[in-house]
């Protein structure tokens, strides 16, 4: 219960007692000249301090306690009606010995300016000692002159947490070695940290309240997506990884992010009210990609290992041969073709119009350009491809080495034409194309090719690529030796 006295006002909250003069002089009489305190005004003031988080108690200018609200109440357990009236805290807030001690650093304050912040051990009702660190400063007159002060404490441990979670947040906002954001409930950028902006590639300032779709270009969905589940759902169990596309001057810059999402909502309010989602995540592109190449690398092994295995036990090169090239296709492409250098005499050198003349190539196996399935055998009629000069299957074996081809960044129409016109599937977009060589010759050239949904061939692709040819080409010699057909 809180209580106030003051003078030229009855005390209708705290004991029933005659009133005390302040020697401040604060008293005032009340519009109607009764010197009462409307019964509006006092209810007004004993919400208001019965509302406060901290512990407030006032002292007029002779040390008698004028005022004490709920929460001082719960941390020492004096009600109101005990502690109203009582002239300073010996005997029963503090200790005797410390008593003048307390009072007199407590009532410093009608003399100084601004406020003033100590620490005391009172005591509670029951005995027991509690530490608490007090704001006091002076409570002027009318006059303008000190009739009292006020004093406003809580417990140590509790201002050393408030303090703690204010530092706390101050280090994440400034000094955090990982991206801090405070998203709205309009998943709109609010507070930004300095990691967080140079990983967005922008300013702290220029961040602020822009949608974030102007600030990646790919992943927002999937990151809008959390955000709203955080707001409705509450804080994940668990950090995702989320692949993020950031828009900057020089170009759009691939990124993996590490997202921890918290929900943030108001202390004040009684039911939890979302006052948005605290973000925060850090950059683990090169571990994520160096997983992705490790484990793509014991994939393609262990493919090459099966693809040995099972072409052992082929009868004939020509089905080993496209055991070999059905075991690659498993994730590294959508199409793949064989070609064989056509003209070749029994023992697998060109003849003198090869030798004179560009390279001809003839289709020997190549996978279903429709529906998947196992590759199939061709060119049994041995008519060569009408590959255009500069065909990138023809520069591999001319070169013998490996070629890659894109159709870049065109029309899906435009793509298509690209394709066929090489004697491609319509739907191819990238190609490699890897010569086949045994024995120090040359026999032709594997083209794998992918559709205009997955990304073109790297150098990781190549080294790949060319491991499947070496198989591939020795299968190719092997009929050739043995005499069966190709």
């Amino acid at each position: 219960m809180s209580a106030s006295r003051r003078s030229g006002a009855t005390d209708e909250l705290g004991p029933d007692e005659p009133e005390r003069e302040s020697s401040g002089g604060s008293g005032r009489e009340s519009p109607g000249g009764s010197g009462r305190e409307s019964p509006a005004g006092s209810d007004l003031l004993a919400a208001l301090l019965d509302g406060m988080d901290a512990a407030l108690c006032a002292l007029d200018a002779d040390g008698v306690v004028t005022h004490w609200n709920r929460e001082a109440e719960r941390v020492l357990g004096w009600t109101a009606a005990e502690a109203v009236g009582r002239r300073g805290f010996a005997g029963w807030a503090v200790r005797g010995a410390d008593a003048a001690e307390v009072e007199a650093r407590l009532m410093s304050a009608m003399g100084a300016p601004g406020r003033q912040v100590h620490e005391f051990a009172l005591l509670t009702k029951d005995g027991g000692r509690v530490l608490v660190r007090t704001q006091s400063a002076a409570v002027r007159g009318p006059d303008g002159k000190p009739a009292g002060v006020y004093c406003a404490f809580s417990e140590v441990h509790a201002q050393i947490d408030l303090e703690r979670s204010i530092a706390l947040s101050e280090a994440l906002l400034e000094d955090a070695s990982w991206g801090v954001v405070l998203v709205d409930a309009d998943l709109r950028p609010a507070v930004v940290n300095p990691h967080a902006a140079r990983a967005l590639g922008t300013g702290r300032g220029s961040v602020l309240g822009r949608p974030l779709g102007e600030l990646l270009s790919q992943g927002v969905e999937e990151l809008e997506s959390a955000l709203t589940h955080v707001l409705a759902e509450g804080t994940p169990p668990a950090p995702a990884d989320i692949w993020v596309s950031v828009r900057e001057p020089e170009g759009e810059r691939r990124r993996c992010w590490r997202c921890g999402f918290v929900r943030l909502s108001s202390p004040l309010a009684e039911e939890p009210v979302p006052l948005g989602v605290g973000w925060l995540f850090q950059d683990v592109t090169e571990s994520r990609q160096g997983e992705q190449e490790a484990s793509l690398l014991r994939f393609r092994g262990q493919q090459l290992h099966r693809a040995a295995r099972a072409a052992a036990e082929c009868e004939d090169p020509a089905e080993a041969m496209t055991v070999h090239l059905d075991f690659a296709l498993a994730g590294f492409a959508d199409h793949a073709l064989i070609d064989r250098v056509a003209d070749r005499g029994a023992d697998g050198t060109a003849d003198e119009g090869e030798s004179a003349g560009r390279v001809r190539l003839v289709r020997i196996a190549a996978t279903p350009s429709g529906a998947p399935g196992p590759s199939r055998l061709a060119g049994r009629a041995g008519l060569p491809v009408r590959y255009r000069e500069g065909h990138p299957a023809l520069r591999c074996v001319e070169r013998a080495g490996s070629v890659r081809a894109d159709a870049g960044a065109v029309p899906a129409e435009e793509a298509r034409v690209w394709a066929v016109s090489r004697q491609w599937p319509a739907d191819a977009a990238h190609a490699l194309c890897t010569v086949l060589r045994s024995r120090g010759r040359t026999l032709g050239a594997v083209t794998f090719l992918r559709g205009p949904g997955r990304s073109a061939f790297e150098r990781s692709d190549t080294m790949y690529a060319e491991d499947v040819a070496a198989r591939i080409a020795m299968a190719l010699d092997l009929g050739g030796v043995t005499g069966r057909p190709e």
